[in-house]
């Protein structure tokens, strides 16, 4: 009897052994949760198991979640599972500060003095400021881009087009009727960025006094100006996939992310380069982007130990993300865009003087995800003439206005 009695305490004691080891593991373990569902999140993996090589008091496990978002709202309403760090993107730290469910990161800043404006790409660092308060700190900037075909270029003796590193549309346009059977100027690859860049280019803007403007005349021009080049024949057809018919060699310019670059140069024999994104005139040039940005949702589980744990996780990235520019990505901080090691990466154009570092534009409008996804959803269709472009930008329209609505309602 004695005997079983022993053995039984011995098995619950060992049962609260690696129960309270578990516990001590997540107070000691900085849970940090990311978006990154591509090769991206390889090396994202990489750097958190650099940083965790430096022995610190707290480690980070990297929790890749591609319904991201979905999640994060299923946590905070709960309570439960909520991560101590996370990336989001640049857009939607509005709504989350206005829902209240982002923690400042001040007392971080305080701590670790390095982390602060000064040392981050500036339109980064800025999209994470509400109001005077810093909620965020910056991974990067990913940002729509133009790949060139070296070899096209010389074919068609059109290198000049990139003499000033603007492509205006009047150039594309002036190879109507000059190329062989097959090839094509652009393609449609990231189209809705590219609308959203030539907004910019037109002097246009998406809000008007916090309410979406999506109808509107600049959106309009913005749309006529790109489906010039597809009347012309000079863009890849409609249903084709664009992208891999400039990685076949086929099309001199394509308009897809900073990131691409590690697939096009995968690709044997493709000689290319990187420019800006095209636009109606030399004078005026933008390359739409967005940013990767450190947060930290409300946790009232979250230690203040814990939180200077994640300062330090965070000074460790400022330091050591070259080897996030091996994603492709614009690094936001400048200690390493302004190494000499950052200048092998083709990314480092964008930040090769301030007039490039300036054209990369993030939108920051409260409701600027459904704007994009309402010009997403029909960017192909305006552009090659399925559909009638007054009536779709009012449907554009309306159809923003009414997902704003019902968010509001369920709240």
């Amino acid at each position: 009897m004695k005997k079983k009695m022993g053995v039984s305490l011995v098995f619950v004691l060992l049962i609260v052994a690696i129960l309270g080891g578990c516990g001590n593991a997540d107070q000691n373990t900085i849970t940090f949760w990311t978006p990154l569902t591509g090769e991206d999140g390889a090396y994202m993996d990489q750097l958190v198991k650099d940083y965790n090589a430096t022995d610190p008091e707290f480690k980070v496990k990297h929790v890749i979640t591609s319904d991201m978002y979905t999640k994060i709202s299923t946590v905070i309403n709960s309570g439960k599972g909520v991560p101590d760090l996370s990336i989001i993107h640049a857009d939607r730290v509005p709504s989350f500060v206005k829902q209240g469910v982002l923690e400042p990161m001040t007392t971080i800043m305080q701590s670790w003095p390095e982390l602060k404006e000064d040392n981050y790409l500036p339109q980064a660092w800025a999209t994470g400021n509400i109001e005077g308060t810093q909620y965020t700190v910056p991974l990067d900037i990913h940002s729509n881009a133009m790949y060139y075909n070296t070899a096209l270029l010389q074919k068609y003796n059109v290198e000049s087009f990139l003499d000033d590193d603007i492509v205006t549309i009047d150039e594309i346009l002036s190879l109507q009727g000059k190329l062989e059977e097959g090839d094509y100027v652009v393609n449609d690859a990231l189209l809705g960025w590219v609308v959203m860049a030539q907004i910019q280019n037109v002097g246009g803007r998406i809000e008007q006094d916090g309410q979406p403007a999506v109808n509107t005349d600049a959106m309009k021009q913005a749309f006529l100006e790109i489906k010039k080049i597809a009347d012309a024949g000079l863009m890849t057809p409609f249903g084709e996939d664009g992208y891999l018919m400039f990685q076949a060699g086929n099309v001199l310019f394509s308009t897809d992310g900073t990131w691409s670059s590690t697939a096009h140069a995968s690709v044997e024999g493709l000689d290319f380069g990187v420019t800006n994104i095209y636009s109606p005139s030399a004078d005026k040039f933008t390359n739409r982007s967005s940013s990767h940005l450190f947060s930290m949702l409300k946790n009232e589980k979250r230690s203040e130990d814990k939180e200077q744990g994640i300062g330090q996780f965070l000074e460790f990235i400022r330091s050591h993300s070259i080897e996030w520019a091996k994603a492709g990505q614009i690094v936001a901080s400048k200690q390493v865009i302004e190494s000499p090691e950052y200048k092998d990466y083709i990314q480092s154009f964008y930040t090769s003087n301030d007039r490039e570092t300036e054209s990369l534009y993030i939108y920051t409008y409260e409701y600027y995800p459904y704007v994009a996804e309402a010009v997403d959803s029909y960017a192909a269709d305006i552009v090659r003439g399925n559909v009638d472009l007054d009536e779709t930008l009012q449907k554009m329209q309306k159809e923003v206005e009414d997902k704003i609505e019902q968010g509001s309602a369920a709240k």
